[in-house]
């Protein structure tokens, strides 16, 4: 699914993301992104497999990268969908912490 599908098929969550902080996606969406959390959950236990068989280093390490740019993939999705969803909606009521929490959310992922 492409980050544009994800926006189509995405539903608003100001009243959650304030209150419960809780996101809202469509069954498509979240369907989606647990398919490709299942998927990064395999990706851990073959990295797992290949270290208890003494995999060459190297081997281990890619497989680890791509396990890693799985996990960004994932992130972004979520971000894009927040940035556009909750945070729109939470600075046009006039609440503009969001943009701290945004920022550090988003040092947190460019720390990785």
């Amino acid at each position: 699914m492409s980050l544009e599908d994800f926006h189509k098929e995405e539903v608003s969550c100001s009243e959650h993301c304030e209150s419960h902080r809780k996101s809202h996606h469509s069954d498509k969406v979240k369907n989606n992104l647990i398919t490709r959390l299942n998927r990064i959950e395999g990706q851990i236990r073959g990295i797992k497999g290949l270290i208890e068989k003494d995999t060459y280093c190297d081997d281990v390490i890619n497989q680890i990268s791509a396990t890693q740019s799985a996990l960004n993939s994932v992130a972004k999705v979520l971000l894009e969908g927040h940035m556009k969803s909750c945070v729109v909606e939470r600075i046009q009521e006039g609440d503009f912490e969001v943009l701290d929490e945004v920022l550090t959310t988003i040092q947190k992922l460019m720390k990785k």
